[in-house]
Parts: structure tokens; C-alpha cells; sequence
């Protein structure tokens, strides 16, 4: 009986032993809509290969509901796996929650990692912590319409003056009201601020309202002349539809997506796209424009995509280890495929189209966005205010735009003091 029960025993023990590891699913929660499904799809098929047994369940919601369902579930103990997303989402998260793993000790697991740099490093971290890894920075070029172009006759435009003298063609030879020089927006503190970051960045400025130091920048002379010009597009020179101040992304991508505007912004996601879809291929890219002749203008780099793990991840040691997957070659390579961005620059872009290839490789200066939010944690309510003081002007034009900016520099600068003391 003994020997029977020990050899049962045996035999239960090598076949434990020869069972593969259990199903485990990991979960991730984003907002990159359906090329996000893809590109999570084309990762989970890959990342099995080293975890039998391994599944991934991606989730798209629209950003809004993403911080919605994100802040609960950590807030709850019911978090997903992973969250993936642009760093200033995951700041708030951050604030919010507090349940947000540092993510230094998990990029000091990876050994290819000589890509990053200290400013991609710079862009994910947030009081004093790592707050995500930098998967994907975006880039952002000015756009616009071939046809366009061609019918007044213009190739695409370097300097600001060139850019104001096609502009004034493309306004005036649409005189029906419906299509316009640009395609902008100015509703919400983010959409007209982020516009004037372009411009600024693009100039090859830096700090578009205040720098790391506290020190607001608006009336600097040559910050003073691109704000300036930046505001007459949406006054004096009626380069936009007049409704463009209730105008957002979505409202924004409309006037692009119908032909309704001859200049625009172009994210590397979107070139995919526009190649085959909505534009149908109809447009050009290249740098903002040139406002001073000693200063190279650029496309800007305008935010930074990450994967971040809950404190209170379920799988958290996967968790940990797929967030080091997807800066793998694989990986990224799938990342600049489907998503149109990648942090690696190492990956094969021959099958990318023209335009893509200005992305994946580019010929231009790069200038990156300078993140005050995540220097200075009172940034939004600042910003929020300034972009009040644009609203009013835009909506009421001053005499003189000069003293406009002087005036509203500093009105900014007694408000920074106040929320700097306010915030300690």
C-alpha cells in the first residue's frame, strides 16, 4: 500500500512537473484607440514567445474616461497591469493617486537601453520619481496641402513672411467662407497653448510661458514678436475660421480631415493615415516656421508616451517585465510600424512611406517641448490663466498688441509668485 502510494505519488510529481506554467493574462489600460489595440496585439504574439503561457488583454477608452476608470482602479485595489499613456496623463495619475511605482529600479533591469536619453529621462519623471518608461516621443511638423500649394503656385514655406504671404494666398482665394489658411484651435487652455508651443518651439525658442526657474518669458523680445504674430493668425490677418475659439482637437481634425484648412499640424500618428485616408496623401511636412535668421527652425518633439505600473498591479513582477519588453527591438519596431513613433533609432524604416520616413529619420532640427508641469506642479493653474488673457484678446483684439503682452507678463508674474508660495 505504501509502495503504491508513494509510486502514485511519483508519478503526480512528474506530471507537475511536465505541465506547462498556468495561463496568465496580464491587462493594460490605453487611449490609442484601434492602431493601439494592433500594436498591443502585435506585442502580447511576440512577448509569448519568451512567456509560454502569457496573454495580454489591451483596453482603449477615450482619455477622459481612461483618467476616470485609472484613478478608481488604483484608488480601489482593482487596478490593471499596466497603464500606458502621455506623461503629463500619467502625472495626474500621480497626484491623484500616489500608487504609481517608481520606474528607475525596472529601466535598471534593461540592459539595451543606450537610446534613451537624459531628456527622455527628464520628460518621464515627476517628483523625483520615474514615473514612466519613455516609449514613444511625439513629433509634430507643419503640414500642408500639395494641392493647395500648387494651384498658387508656392512650394512649401521656411520663413514666417513666407508662411504669412501663401497664407494670404490660400485666404483669399477661398472667399466662400468654409475652407481657411489654418486649421487651429483655442478652446480649452491645452489647445490654444499647445499652437503657440509650435510657433515657439518650432522658432527655435524655448519656455513658451515660463522656464524652470520661475521666470516668466512672454516679453522677451523675440518671445514677445512670435506671440504677437501667433495672435494676429486668429485676428487681424483672419487666417482662421472665427469659431476656431470653441475649436479642440476633435473640432481641429475635422477642418484638417475635410480640406478645410491649407496649413496644419502633423503628428507622426497621423501620417499613416493621411497617406491612404481622409487627406488621401494631399499634403506636405516639414519644420515651423523660420521667425530669425541666426536661430534654425524645427519640428518640435511635443510629448512623450510611457507605460507606468500600479503600485497595486496584480501580475506585478510580469507587469514589470513586459514594461522592459516593449523597449526591445520587436517592440518598437511594431511601435514605429503601427504607431507612427518610436524611442529606439536603430529600427528599420524602409517600408515606411516618403512622409513617415521624415518622421522615423528626420532631416530637420528637433526641438523639445520644455514639460513645466513637471518641473513646476502649479504650471496648469498658470496656463490656465494666460490662456483666459489670450481668449480676451483674440475675442477683443487690443490697440497695441506690445503693451498687451507687457501687461499680461506681468499679471503672469505676480500669479506664479502667488501659486510658487501657495504650492511651497
Amino acid at each position: 500500500m505504501r509502495k503504491r502510494s508513494l509510486f502514485g505519488a511519483l508519478v503526480a510529481a512528474a506530471l507537475m512537473a511536465a505541465a506547462p506554467a498556468p495561463a496568465q493574462q496580464l491587462t493594460v489600460w490605453h487611449d490609442l484607440g484601434d492602431n493601439g489595440q494592433k500594436w498591443f496585439a502585435a506585442m502580447a504574439e511576440d512577448f509569448a514567445k519568451s512567456h509560454p503561457g502569457v496573454t495580454l488583454r489591451a483596453t482603449n477608452y477615450p482619455t477622459d474616461q481612461w483618467f476616470g476608470r485609472v484613478t478608481a482602479a488604483l484608488n480601489t485595489d482593482t487596478a490593471p497591469d499596466l497603464i500606458f499613456n502621455n506623461y503629463e496623463r500619467v502625472i495626474r495619475i500621480v497626484q491623484q493617486t500616489a500608487k504609481v511605482m517608481d520606474m528607475r529600479p525596472v529601466l535598471a533591469g534593461v540592459a539595451d537601453k543606450g537610446f534613451i536619453s537624459e531628456g527622455d529621462l527628464r520628460v518621464a519623471s515627476f517628483d523625483g520619481k520615474l514615473i514612466i518608461i519613455p516609449i514613444q516621443p511625439t513629433q509634430m511638423a507643419l503640414g500642408a496641402r500639395k494641392s493647395w500649394l500648387e494651384r498658387v503656385g508656392e512650394p512649401f514655406p521656411t520663413t514666417w513672411e513666407d508662411v504669412k504671404r501663401v497664407a494670404m494666398k490660400f485666404r483669399d482665394g477661398h472667399p466662400d467662407g468654409k475652407t481657411f489658411a489654418f486649421a487651429l484651435e483655442a478652446a480649452k487652455p491645452r489647445d490654444l497653448i499647445h499652437m503657440l508651443d509650435l510657433f515657439t518651439f518650432g522658432a527655435g525658442l524655448r519656455h513658451t510661458l515660463l522656464d524652470p526657474a520661475g521666470n516668466i518669458t512672454i516679453d522677451e523680445p523675440r518671445h514677445a514678436l512670435v506671440l504677437e504674430e501667433f495672435l494676429k493668425t486668429y485676428t487681424s490677418y483672419k487666417f482662421v475660421a472665427p469659431d476656431t475659439i470653441n475649436h479642440s482637437f476633435a473640432e481641429m481634425y475635422q477642418f484638417i480631415e475635410g480640406g478645410r484648412g491649407g496649413f496644419f499640424r502633423v503628428g507622426d500618428w497621423n501620417v499613416n493615415k493621411w497617406d491612404s485616408q481622409a487627406i488621401n496623401g494631399d499634403f506636405v511636412v516639414g519644420p515651423w516656421p523660420k521667425f530669425f535668421a541666426d536661430t534654425p527652425n524645427g519640428a518640435v518633439i511635443g510629448g512623450m508616451r510611457g507605460v507606468a505600473v500600479p503600485e497595486n498591479s496584480p501580475h506585478k513582477d510580469l507587469a514589470i517585465a513586459f514594461a522592459r519588453y516593449m523597449l526591445t527591438a520587436p517592440a518598437q519596431q511594431a511601435s514605429l510600424n503601427i504607431m507612427g513613433a518610436a524611442i529606439r533609432k536603430d529600427l528599420d524604416i524602409a517600408a515606411l512611406s516618403p512622409r513617415r520616413q521624415a518622421f522615423a529619420k528626420p532631416a530637420w532640427t528637433l526641438y523639445a517641448y520644455d514639460f513645466p508641469e513637471s518641473v513646476q506642479t502649479w504650471y496648469p493653474e498658470l496656463e490656465a490663466a494666460f490662456h483666459q488673457k489670450l481668449m480676451a484678446a483674440i475675442s477683443s483684439p487690443p490697440a497695441d498688441w506690445k503693451a498687451f503682452i507687457g501687461k499680461t507678463a506681468g499679471e503672469m508674474r505676480e500669479l506664479a509668485k502667488q501659486l510658487a508660495a501657495k504650492k511651497g
